[in-house]
Formats: structure tokens, sequence, C-alpha cells
């Protein structure tokens, strides 16, 4: 008995680094592609206007599915069809960039790109509570980001090397090499892991009675899986912030404002992704051992000092700089919020908890993405920039009145 278990345990940490190993080369495929897409607009006579367009609205597709995958990933069986294929269609669409000629080109394929990537998010971030104690949420997510931030060295890298000698379009080719790759080890390595209800173990061979219940539509609904209030005001606080919360491709626009050069973009996505990957794993450990909105609110307090500096500008070495912090803002943030979440929920409503929280910030994400173009339009780069600082510091303050509630074992 005590084999079969430890079997388990093993079984579902294997799962862990499966999810980071394709985490890793995704985040290669995209970002390879990612950071030069502002410079490859710009060939096509798009400017800032237009990539808040497509951003928003790429980012606002990808929640309505995040809603919905999360309300469906409570309620199936398997859970890994449905991930395996959101990689599948992410990574079939990227080299398609190679052949577009206008820009609305580039927002449809961007649009399935995230509606991919929305319908496999919460299934994913499941899986992955499945997989490990809820004492560990927090460095399993630490590590698959880690590992995910890796890959977005590596593409940029890889990008950096291509542009000189064969082009922008070149790399959009090579991005499907890493993406084949992803879907491969998503769907080789990828297992289907249970917890019982009763003691929180990995269970690969059934399922609970709980899990059971939510396979039933009907069941889903009854008594016993509410969200509770904490939930929803982590939600408030971090809906605030992603509110000033633009898309990323708004800072490589601005650093070449300032004249930092088109075919240094993959280099500047490579400078935050360093202390992105160095810091995720020891962020998301730090947040098992004290309070995930103290971890979350340093990084909200890190994200409006970097756009101070955007907004101001003062220098190319300031703007370098500022890039190479806000990695730590994304360590101290993504995987701590997706702990935070799950914790909040409880383990019945995980996946719609997920879904909610993924569609809420996805909408703010949107509006902070058109509004930060049209600001920037009409008023001068440093506008949206100072708005997005401020509503962080905001949400910061917020995050460190988080309520107790069930299901939220918060510590310190």
């Amino acid at each position: 008995m005590l084999d079969r278990s430890s079997e388990r345990e093993a079984s579902a940490a294997r799962n862990i680094y499966a999810f980071g190993i394709t985490s890793f080369l995704n985040d290669a495929a995209t970002e390879m592609a990612y950071w030069v897409l502002p410079a490859f607009l710009v060939t096509l006579g798009a400017g800032p206007a237009q990539l808040g367009l497509i951003e928003g609205i790429a980012e606002s597709v990808a929640s309505f599915a995040q809603l919905f995958s999360g309300y469906l990933a409570d309620r199936i069986e398997r859970r890994k069809p449905v991930v395996v294929a959101g990689y599948f269609i992410a990574n079939a669409v990227k080299p398609l960039l190679a052949l577009v000629t206008a820009w609305p080109q580039i927002l449809l394929i961007r649009f399935s790109d995230r509606l991919s990537k929305g319908f496999r998010a919460a299934p994913r971030d499941v899986m992955v509570a499945e997989s490990v104690p809820g004492n560990r949420l927090g460095s399993a997510y630490g590590l698959i980001q880690a590992m995910d931030s890796a890959g977005a060295i590596a593409g940029p890298l890889t990008a950096l090397a291509m542009l000189s000698r064969f082009g922008i379009r070149s790399v959009f080719w090579a991005a499907a090499v890493p993406g084949a790759l992803c879907v491969l080890v998503a769907w080789a390595g990828i297992r289907e892991i249970r917890r019982d209800s009763k003691d929180s173990t990995p269970n690969a061979a059934g399922k609970s009675d709980t899990q059971r219940n939510s396979v039933n539509p009907l069941a889903s609904l009854t008594k016993g899986v509410k969200l509770p209030a904490s939930f929803y005001y982590v939600l408030v606080a971090v809906t605030l912030f992603s509110l000033g919360n633009s898309s990323d491709m708004f800072l490589v626009l601005r650093a070449q404002n300032v004249g930092i050069r088109v075919a240094l973009a993959p280099l500047f996505g490579l400078v935050f992704n360093v202390t992105y990957t160095l810091a995720s794993w020891p962020a998301g450990w730090f947040s098992d051992r004290v309070s995930r909105p103290i971890v979350a609110s340093a990084g909200y307090v890190i994200f409006a000092a970097v756009y101070l500096v955007f907004g101001r500008a003062p220098s190319r070495l300031a703007i370098w700089m500022a890039m190479a912090a806000y990695g730590f803002y994304y360590a101290l943030t993504q995987p701590v919020l997706k702990a935070l979440v799950v914790e909040t929920a409880g383990e019945q409503v995980r996946g719609r908890a997920l879904g909610i929280y993924f569609f809420v910030t996805s909408l703010a994400t949107l509006a902070a993405s058109l509004l930060t173009g049209e600001l920037w339009k009409h008023y001068g780069a440093g506008i949206p920039f100072y708005l997005s600082a401020v509503l962080a510091l905001v949400s910061a303050g917020l995050l460190q009145a988080v309520p107790r509630g069930s299901g939220n074992p918060l510590r310190g």
C-alpha cells in the first residue's frame, strides 16, 4: 500500500516537470515571435493604436475562453485533451506570421493563439494543483513559471541570432520547431492526476465522490461550491491593477521611442526574462512560508517603479535597468497569485475560480491596452505609464487587507 502511494506521489512529481518542459518549449516559440512583432507591425504601416487593438482583442477572446474552460475544468474527468489541444492550435498558427502581408492578418493569428491559450489555462493550472499538496502550491507554480520564462530567454536569443542574417519572417518560421516539440511533450508526458478529497494526496487510480459529482453540471451548482468572499476581494484588487497593466509590447514600443534599436528588441525581452527565471521558483517557495499577499504586493510596487521609469525615460540605461527589474514583478506575482486564487477558492471550484480570475483580469487588460494606445496617441507616452504606476500602488495596498475566509489558509 505504501509502495503504491509512493508511486502515485512520484507520478504527480513527474507531472510537474512535464508541465515545466512543455512551458519552456511553448514560451520559446512564443517569445521568438512576440518581441519582434512591434517592429514587424511598423513595416506593415501600423502603429501604437493598431498594436493596442490587436493585443486588446487577442486578450479579450482569451478571457472568454478562460472563463468557459474554468467551468469545464471542474466538470470533466479528463483535462489533458483540452490542454494538449490548446498547445497544438497555438503552435500551429504562430509560423503563419511569416506569410502576413497586412496587420489585420496578425490580428487573426493572435486571436487564434490567445483563444487556444485561454482554453488550456485553467485545466492546466487545476492539474498542477492536483499534483502537489497545498503547502507546495507556490513552489509548483513557481517552478513551472521559471521553466516558462527560461523558454522566454531561449526564444529571444534565437530570434536575435537570426534577425541580422535572415530577417524577421525567418524568426516566425523557426518558431515552429520548439512549438512542435512542445505539443509532443504535452501529449506524451502529461498525466491525469486526481486528488482524494479526504486526505489531499495524489490519486491516479480513480475519482473521489466530490470529483464524480463535479462532472455533473447540476451537482456543480448545488450547495457547497460557492466561492468565498475572500476570493472576490482578491479579484477586485487584481482587476484594479490589471486596468493599468497593458500589453508588454508598449514597453518595447517605448524603448524604440527613446532610441533603442529595433534589432535589440529580442535582447530587451531577454533582459527581463533572466530575472523572471531566476526569481520565479524562490518567490513561489517563499510564498509557501509567508503571506502570499505580501509577496504579490511587493511585485506590484516593483511594477509601479518600472512604469514610472518608462514614463519619464530619463536615459537608455535607465530603460534597460527598469526592464531587468520588471522580471521581479512577474516572479513575485504570476505564480503567487495563482496559488492565492486556488487557496481562497477551495478544492471543489478551483477551475471556476481560475476561470473567473483569468476572465476578469484579461478583460481589464483589454481595456488597459486600448486605453494606453489612445492616451499615447493623444497625450504622449508618459501619461499611460504614470496611470499604470498609480493603479499598481493602490492595488498593492488593497492586497494587504485580504480577508480570511473558507479555503483561505493565508500565512502571516
